[in-house]
């Protein structure tokens, strides 16, 4: 099984110690022994049996070396005191004291020092003579010594360095990869929102318009044809910035900003509001924006966006009834979009579904369903036409499903008592009120759309109907608000 990289270096650096380990065995007697005659007694004081057991024990101590790693401070005090006491101990002490200050804490190397500058308190005070040879070998003792403390805390503190440089690149690294995770998430939340923004619109009118064509097959074919133009218009539109968004995200990032066509602006507004009208949608439309044109293009983009996804759920969930939308604001107030309904069922506007159902010979079922919409079933019996308007109705009932008009925004009206049209009229769409797949993401997605540009929205829903209020800053607020 082949190892892992982190095995490798684990592995490689058991290697490099253990090779480290038998490098200072080797120098630590090498070291002993030939520096041993500087400090040999030239009278021959010491016998020979005595300096070979010291010479011995002084191998003993180099062996032991192989443990520094392990058990590095009683090491280096057993090498000082032994160091006090024979002549070939030089060698392994000045190992033992290198690894204590390069690998232990600065506590126990402040201890090690301690003891070794203690010793050369006893050595001067036992050696005053500047001129007795013993004094010079003391000097290189204790420099040694002290230069083995130096070389370990420099070791150890460019280690600690070097391991605080690769976890701050490793830190680094891991912060770089969640940025890049985190602006991948936000360009797929920001992809998603255009998708469901613009696509939930041009679908909608779709599905408005062939729900017309399923429920009146027997429209004239003038109608027919005006309704499978906007069908196919609205399909050919949807495909096109389906397009114009896999566009964005095959392109390279230098060139995806330009790519697709222009976003749409506040200006562009008047234009959907005129779209929505002429596919059969009632609308009052009550602009008022000091210098329109003076509006940021985000800030405009995102009005844009609001307008569009609450006239995509007025048409989804309350068709046929009348949309209100407002647009205020000045460079010192901003921006204020207001979008609202009534709630389909409601009365004087719910007139859809109940003509819908009298033309059928039923008559509208009481209660709304999950989206606040008059529920469609209809039951036998009279319906609100009953009375003075029984014979319009009925010969309205006899006609092909449909008569004339209803399908393009033109209203089928329906007779009241007397002669007189009561209003209600089977719009695109009349009928249709199953349930609308992904109801209220795009609540939420326009929700992060204002958070986003600095603003808020709310959304209620009471007697009067639905109401979509957004208030966005004219421009991009300061980093201090």
């Amino acid at each position: 099984m082949p190892r892992t990289a982190s095995e490798t270096r684990a592995a490689g650096s058991t290697r490099r110690d253990r090779l480290a380990d038998a490098g200072l065995v080797l120098f630590a007697g090498a070291f002993s022994f030939l520096s041993a005659g500087s400090v040999l007694p030239e009278d021959g004081a010491v016998s020979e049996n005595v300096l070979f057991a010291e010479a011995l024990a002084a191998g003993v101590a180099c062996l032991a070396l192989l443990l520094r790693r392990r058990w590095p401070v009683p090491l280096a005090v057993a090498m000082l005191v032994a160091d006090s006491f024979g002549h070939f101990f030089i060698g392994p002490t000045l190992v033992a004291v290198f690894t204590v200050a390069a690998h232990r804490p600065l506590r126990a190397t402040g201890w090690i020092t301690a003891l070794v500058f203690a010793r050369l308190v006893g050595f001067l005070a036992s050696v005053p003579d500047p001129e007795d040879p013993r004094t010079g070998a003391g000097v290189a003792y204790f420099s040694l010594v002290t230069a083995a403390l130096v070389w370990g805390l420099y070791r150890r503190s460019r280690r600690q360095l070097v391991a605080s440089l690769r976890e701050r690149a490793e830190q680094a690294e891991a912060d770089a990869a969640l940025r890049a995770e985190q602006a991948q998430r936000r360009a797929r939340e920001e992809i998603a929102r255009e998708m469901h923004d613009v696509l939930a619109h041009r679908l909608s009118l779709l599905s408005v318009h062939a729900g017309a064509l399923e429920f009146h097959p027997g429209a004239p074919p003038a109608e027919v044809a005006r309704a499978a133009g906007v069908i196919r218009d609205s399909a050919h539109e949807a495909l096109q910035d389906l397009r114009d968004v896999i566009g964005v995200l095959r392109a390279p990032a230098d060139a995806a900003a330009g790519a697709g066509r222009p976003q749409p602006t506040l200006g562009d507004v008047d234009r959907l509001v005129a779209e929505a009208g002429e596919a059969g949608m009632r609308i009052a439309y009550a602009p008022d924006v000091a210098a329109p044109e003076a509006v940021p293009a985000a800030t405009g983009r995102t009005a844009y966006r609001i307008v569009q996804e609450g006239l995509t759920n007025a048409r989804k969930h309350a068709a046929g009834t009348k949309v209100t939308v407002t647009l205020t604001g000045s460079p010192e107030k901003g921006l204020t979009v207001e979008v609202g309904n009534p709630l389909p069922g409601a009365a004087g506007v719910a007139d859809g579904p109940r003509t819908a159902a009298v033309l059928t010979g039923g008559q509208a079922a009481a209660g709304r369903d999950e989206y606040g919409r008059a529920a469609a079933g209809a039951r036998p019996g009279a319906g609100r036409g009953a009375g003075t308007d029984r014979a319009a109705v009925a010969a309205l009932a006899a006609k092909p499903r449909g008569g004339p008009g209803g399908l393009a925004g033109a209203p089928v009206t329906v007779p009241g008592p007397g002669g007189r049209s009561n209003g209600s009229a089977v719009r695109p769409g009349a009928g249709a009120t199953g349930p609308i797949p992904g109801a209220g993401q795009g609540l939420v997605g326009l929700a992060e759309r204002a958070a986003l540009a600095g603003g808020r929205l709310v959304h209620t829903a009471d007697g009067d109907g639905f109401h979509l209020r957004a208030w966005l800053p004219w421009g991009r607020p300061s980093r201090t608000e």
